[in-house]
């Protein structure tokens, strides 16, 4: 059943159909081939859809959604202008740092590259950066997203490979710095090289007072998953509600923005995103069933262990499969596929399980600003109005930098300490 699967797949990806019905329309030709009862279809679209745990990813939406529907956003980008406007291509590191700081509220690349970059990109524009630059800039930098906690990557990753969350989340901070500080470098010399400007905030350390009080309960929100989950006070999925009821909190009481119209609001976004990811879930669980059933995984991992001698060669192998599929294919329907099968080669090598989630989330959030699926870069590239052509040349030393971190976190474990 797996060969048909896969070509049908790859066929039905190829006329431009969504991943999620694709990996549906493979496993019904599969099946039809084999003369199997369709009924599988539907069985293995129920049972993921029963996992506790998963309760999680729409409630940290809905936080993050509830936390973004008001004034935070704008607090936000005006704490980074005071922390590095003044450098060279400020704004550029505002994106950077407003990356960061937005992870840990979102934990979704695409929500971040939709925010931010609507509110610095035509800024950008306006101060004489090059429109690739502006659009790679937020296409890039919004992938730090999902490293810093918490992220929904890396809850799919948990739950698909039976891995403590709260130790990717932990393990998630350094690489998600290592990455900002990065790629803030990259910005910092092609800035200097093209001599764009300075933008510091108005009203200096008196404005920044006022704003960073203002800011503070929405930025702790990381801090308040982290430590809760870090002590045991809770479960990620109990956590996750709490989050919700934090925001209610903050945008309610403290920023007294929080109108009907922006739970309703939110309520729709929450629901929209959640059904993707969800259908992505559902869809990758039927293929999962067929790969287990014809025992794939213990295939290939006797395979690659016999094709590669020597445990270095495994990864990169596996960051080389990652690259290619993560072009293709978003980033949660890739972890969701790819997942088990390369826990199951990592097992065989002596890989720690928690490491591989970063390599992989890492890897292929590349894909997030690599065509042709590259989500992020086609949204920062329509705000600015860039060619695709300008953006991928600006996004080179991106590249660089995402690479080197790749690298870096798949043969130094001590880099994903939990």
């Amino acid at each position: 059943m797996t060969a048909p699967l896969v070509w049908i797949f790859f066929i039905l990806l190829a006329a431009a159909v969504p991943v999620a019905h694709a990996m549906l329309g493979g496993t019904a030709a599969a099946l039809l081939l084999e003369g199997r009862p369709m009924a599988v279809i539907a069985q293995r679209l129920y049972t993921p859809t029963q996992s506790f745990p998963m309760l999680a990813i729409p409630f940290f939406i809905l936080a993050g959604s509830l936390m973004m529907s008001g004034r935070f956003g704008v607090y936000l980008v005006n704490i980074a202008r005071l922390l590095v406007g003044n450098l060279k291509g400020g704004l550029g590191q505002v994106s950077i740092i407003g990356s960061v700081m937005f992870g840990g509220v979102s934990g979704s690349a695409v929500a971040d590259a939709s925010a931010l970059g609507n509110a610095l990109i035509p800024v950008q524009k306006e101060q004489g950066y090059p429109a690739g630059f502006a659009a790679a800039i937020n296409s890039a930098s919004s992938t730090v997203s999902v490293l810093i906690p918490p992220s929904i990557p890396l809850i799919l990753y948990g739950l698909v490979s039976n891995v403590s969350i709260i130790d990717l989340f932990v393990a998630g901070i350094l690489p998600g710095v290592m990455l900002g500080v990065g790629m803030f470098a990259t910005v910092w010399l092609v800035a200097h090289r093209h001599n764009l400007p300075r933008s510091p905030l108005a009203g200096g350390f008196r404005a920044f007072r006022s704003q960073i009080g203002m800011a503070i309960p929405a930025l702790l929100m990381p801090v308040f998953v982290i430590g809760t989950l870090r002590f045991g006070v809770a479960t990620p999925t109990e956590v996750s509600v709490m989050a919700v009821a934090y925001a209610l909190i903050v945008s309610g009481l403290i920023y007294r923005d929080l109108t009907l119209a922006g739970i309703w609001r939110a309520l729709g976004d929450t629901a929209v995103m959640t059904g993707v990811v969800m259908f992505i879930i559902m869809a990758s669980s039927t293929i999962q069933w067929i790969l287990t059933a014809e025992q794939v995984p213990q295939a290939l991992t006797e395979w690659v262990i016999g094709a590669f001698s020597e445990p270095w060669m495994v990864i990169l192998a596996l960051n080389l499969v990652m690259i290619v599929v993560g072009a293709f294919l978003d980033l949660p329907a890739a972890v969701l596929l790819l997942g088990p099968l390369f826990v199951t080669i990592g097992q065989a090598i002596g890989l720690d399980p928690v490491q591989l989630g970063l390599m992989m989330v890492v890897n292929l959030s590349i894909g997030l600003y690599t065509p042709p699926v590259g989500t992020t870069l086609f949204i920062s590239a329509a705000i600015a109005k860039a060619g695709l052509g300008e953006t991928i040349c600006a996004l080179l030393p991106f590249y660089a930098v995402a690479l080197v971190v790749l690298l870096l976190i798949s043969y130094m474990p001590a880099l994903t300490i939990y």
